[in-house]
């Protein structure tokens, strides 16, 4: 069985097998029907790689239709929640109102939902790459209990279609399909598709030649990301291209200390700017118990998985704070203290991480380039 179908099958039941393989068999059939699309994204920002071929070539209608399921609270269960409540399109699709994002009723997720910025290039999705198709992905929180907490992809279907706005879009963007388990992926993937970021004034030093477009300290922040710092170790910069990602996952000893070495007191976020403190058995006490994230582990079982999350690329970081999976750094200069200190240096994470001893002025120049990064997103249409 492909992995992408093992985690889908692990996160939404074994009893939606059969929806989604059949939704694995038909995605072939949704790109033939948008043979006729034309190219929403008239170019690709510079620094970024050409898109994929399934979407290079997309239509407005199409798009507006994914815009629209993305911002539509109506796909939660109790119509409350929606992708962009977790993946804010002011803060670079990312989740900035707390360190962890939170769900249906206000539940606390485990994880701070990532950046959406140029997800299509992307080769996993989830911190943990438990997906690896953009056109199946939007249904894992769709249905996920602590998300959007919908019982089914059927139950879905079922109420989109009640919904007097979408039956005729989906007729007239999908005429042979109409709304189907592959449509509603597809649409939100497409969507998905155009939220590239890219031109920023690092681009048009790097690539376009622009000697003007950073300053001296963002220049010398630069040789430190590629130098002493190492940090395109894993936040890669190509000879025409940057996505600033290897795509593979590394332990950066974040997981390890928030299970192993905190006094397991926890931030819970009441409301965008409101928390309280409470220990791990308060918790406990009112129901489950709180379990450590141990990261791609828990797809792939590998030991060395184990605290081991996706290389984020970093364009835009500048407006997705806080940072690290689980939103437990709150700034860009927090994050460069803690590599700088050999914090992230223990057993088990990635032999890169030494420590760096950056200098005062080093550590300033090393933030001044990250913010160099931030880019001129791409706009689309759409209620």
């Amino acid at each position: 069985m492909h992995s992408s179908l093992k985690a889908a099958t692990a996160a939404i039941g074994s009893t939606l097998l059969v929806a989604v393989l059949l939704a694995v068999v038909d995605l072939g059939n949704v790109a033939a029907e948008a043979g006729e699309d034309r190219g929403v994204i008239q170019q690709v920002p510079l620094g970024l790689p050409s898109l994929p071929a399934r979407y290079a070539t997309l239509s407005a209608e199409k798009v507006a239709l994914g815009r629209k399921l993305f911002f539509d609270r109506r796909l939660s269960f109790n119509n409350t929640l929606s992708c962009a409540m977790c993946h804010l399109e002011q803060d670079a699709f990312a989740s900035t109102q707390s360190k962890k994002s939170i769900g249906m009723e206000g539940r606390t997720l485990k994880r701070n939902a990532p950046s959406l910025l140029n997800v299509v290039y992307q080769k996993t999705f989830f911190h943990d790459g438990r997906e690896t198709h953009l056109d199946l992905q939007s249904w894992l929180p769709i249905l996920a209990f602590d998300e959007m907490a919908n019982p089914s992809m059927g139950y879905v279907l079922d109420h989109i279609e009640k919904l007097d706005d979408y039956p005729a879009r989906f007729q007239s963007v999908y005429p042979r399909q109409g709304i189907a388990v592959q449509t509603v992926a597809d649409a939100i993937a497409s969507f998905e598709a155009t939220l590239l970021s890219g031109n920023s004034r690092f681009d048009k030093w790097h690539y376009g030649g622009q000697q003007d477009a950073l300053n001296d300290v963002e220049k010398k922040g630069y040789d430190i990301f590629t130098g002493k710092g190492r940090c395109n170790s894993c936040h890669l910069i190509g000879k025409t291209t940057a996505l600033f990602t290897d795509h593979q996952f590394h332990n950066t000893g974040i997981g390890y200390r928030a299970s192993m070495l905190d006094d397991h007191i926890y931030v819970i976020p009441l409301a965008p700017g409101i928390e309280t403190r409470m220990s791990a058995k308060e918790i406990d006490g009112f129901g489950e118990k709180t379990q450590n994230d141990i990261g791609r582990f828990e797809i792939t079982h590998k030991e060395s998985d184990r605290w081991a999350y996706k290389t984020p690329g970093l364009r835009d970081v500048s407006r997705t704070a806080p940072y690290m999976h689980d939103g437990s750094i709150a700034t860009l200069e927090d994050v460069v203290d803690y590599y700088s200190s050999g914090a992230a240096a223990q057993n088990g994470t990635s032999p890169n991480l030494t420590k760096l001893n950056l200098t005062a002025s080093e550590k300033v120049a090393l933030v001044a380039f990250l913010k160099s990064l931030d880019g001129d997103d791409q706009k689309t249409t759409g209620d």
